[in-house]
């Protein structure tokens, strides 16, 4: 039994788990950084303990200590997937609530990952030296996920930038800069299938979700079950994660991740930990993720028979950040009103500052409904109804994302915000789909050239040649500057690195011309729209 339970997170995560605890019975204590003590996690746990940083294993060991907590919960990020975290817990004597260390080595490594799914029958995609893989290929942090610490590359001459760049990115989000490349396709979808191992080795899934709309390489949108994808290829994928998943010694939940290309399956990577959207199959499932997590900790042996899914269920992340450009942002939510008819796990109140040094999400909204055009109504109908004042935030391009025909039609795939750029005009009728379009809905017609990556799209300022001065399009702080006055620089060479919420982004120059003015150095905080470098054509 687990009486008291740190959970080593904050923000919304956190808060879905002490919500499951009390339901249980569990005590629980939360952990606070110090630029972190108003964060509403601080104020909704039992007890609290202060640490110096959320990515320290000792210093969360030490508060468990200190507490009395006898089971440590990781939630996801920051060390949720680090085996020595998960080691140094048991080592200690307390509850782990996640996978045993041996299978987060295994499976949390993701160059080791993809070679035991290779072994198991498991299709992966081609990975190594870049000049093995070819272009265009994709830089991924080996130790973590959430889009940190990942870079799309399409020519050798932004190679090393873009390895660097990914490398410090996977150092500030996970404590660990080992980055790899891999074969890099442009309009897949992104599949993932939910799992749970028990005790004695039991391993069901629980489903697939479609996560394919994204920014940045973070999810925007996730649905269950993935609309327009037939049976066979969800029986694929399932058997594909259980192989993988068994074949490590999985415990506790889980996710296997897929790129599906047509018929073809390939296999991503294994989130070792609960997802940020586990709400989806809990609504279509009718169970508590959180509290199957706690009962596989624990020793318990689950029931083979677990509940059946019911209908269709859509998630949609409200962040703080630009709809356009989906740069960060920061300030204090001097007005917030979320829905009261759809499931909203959030992780902030009215009042607090959303600021650079953390994730920016406000809230998830979670809508459940007997076919997929009845829950997108309910979403549709609770985003309309949801207010955010004093920060800018992305709730314009949710509206316009849950009408767009495109995605009412289920035309999903890693590129639709390249085909549909953010906030476009809606179109009144869609092309009609060319043959084969219901086997390959991830595709659109062949382009004359390969699609603008989204990522690099919105590292670039809004400038129109002959401005003279570049601003910081986000807040954030200085990483490093780039060039001296008196250089000569090229269209869209970066000129300064800004950082915030563990991500860099490069401000570049709008066009061809000579540095006159520098206003910056690294280590600078700076807000929206702050005077960077002055340019002279």
């Amino acid at each position: 039994m687990i009486r008291r339970l740190l959970v080593a997170n904050r923000g919304e995560i956190a808060l879905r788990i002490f919500a499951t605890c009390r339901a249980e019975g569990i005590e629980t204590v939360a952990v606070v950084a110090p630029d972190d003590f108003s964060s509403h996690h601080a104020r909704s746990a039992e007890n609290a303990a202060v640490i110096t940083s959320y990515l320290d294993p000792t210093e969360h060991l030490r508060a468990a200590r200190e507490t009395g907590a006898d089971a440590i919960h990781p939630g996801y990020g920051f060390l949720a997937e680090n085996a020595d975290f998960a080691a140094a817990v048991v080592d200690a004597g307390l509850t782990w609530v996640g996978p045993p260390p041996d299978a987060l080595r295994l499976g949390g490594d993701k160059l080791a990952a993809k070679r035991i799914a290779d072994a198991a029958g498991v299709r992966v995609l081609p990975q190594g030296d870049p000049s093995d893989v070819g272009f265009p290929l994709v830089v991924k942090a080996a130790g973590g996920g959430g889009g940190r610490g990942m870079r799309v590359v399409r020519s050798p001459a932004d190679l090393d930038e873009a390895l660097e760049a990914a490398q410090r990115e996977a150092q500030a989000a996970f404590g660990d800069g080992n980055v790899f490349c891999e074969r890099y396709l442009e309009r897949p979808r992104h599949v993932e299938v939910q799992l749970v191992g028990d005790a004695r080795g039991h391993v069901f899934a629980l489903g697939e979700r479609d996560c394919s709309v994204q920014r940045r390489h973070q999810k925007i949108v996730e649905e269950s079950p993935p609309p327009g994808l037939s049976l066979e290829t969800r029986s694929r994928l399932e058997q594909a994660a259980v192989t993988f998943v068994t074949a490590i010694g999985y415990r506790n939940a889980g996710t296997a991740e897929f790129l599906v290309d047509g018929d073809d399956i390939y296999f991503l990577e294994l989130n070792g930990r609960i997802q940020v959207e586990h709400p989806v199959t809990e609504e279509l499932y009718d169970t508590d993720l959180v509290a199957l997590q706690l009962r596989v900790a624990a020793g318990e042996v689950l029931d083979s028979e677990l509940p059946e899914p019911d209908g269709h269920a859509i998630e949609a992340r409200l962040y703080a950040e630009d709809p356009r450009t989906f740069l960060p942002q920061a300030g204090r939510l001097d007005r917030l009103r979320l829905p009261t008819g759809i499931r909203v796990d959030a992780g902030v109140e009215e009042g607090d500052a959303i600021g650079t040094s953390y994730d920016p999400m406000i809230a998830k909204l979670i809508a459940h409904g007997r076919t997929r055009e009845e829950a997108l109504d309910r979403l549709a109908y609770a985003l309309s109804e949801t207010e955010v004042g004093g920060v800018t935030t992305n709730l314009p391009l949710l509206r316009w994302l849950i009408s767009h025909p495109a995605f009412r039609e289920s035309r999903l795939s890693t590129a639709f915000l390249v085909e549909h750029p953010p906030l476009s005009p809606l179109p009144r009728r869609l092309p009609a789909r060319r043959w084969g379009d219901a086997w390959r809905l991830n595709l659109s017609p062949p382009p004359a050239a390969a699609p603008p990556d989204v990522d690099d799209a919105s590292h670039a300022p809004s400038l129109d040649h002959g401005d003279s001065a570049v601003t910081a399009p986000m807040p954030g702080t200085v990483l490093r500057v780039d060039v001296a006055v008196g250089d000569v620089v090229r269209a869209r060479q970066p000129l300064v690195v800004l950082e915030a919420m563990k991500m860099e982004t490069p401000v570049t120059s709008p066009f061809d011309a000579t540095v006159k003015a520098i206003h910056v150095a690294a280590g600078d905080r700076v807000a929206g729209g702050t005077l960077l470098v002055e340019l002279e054509s």
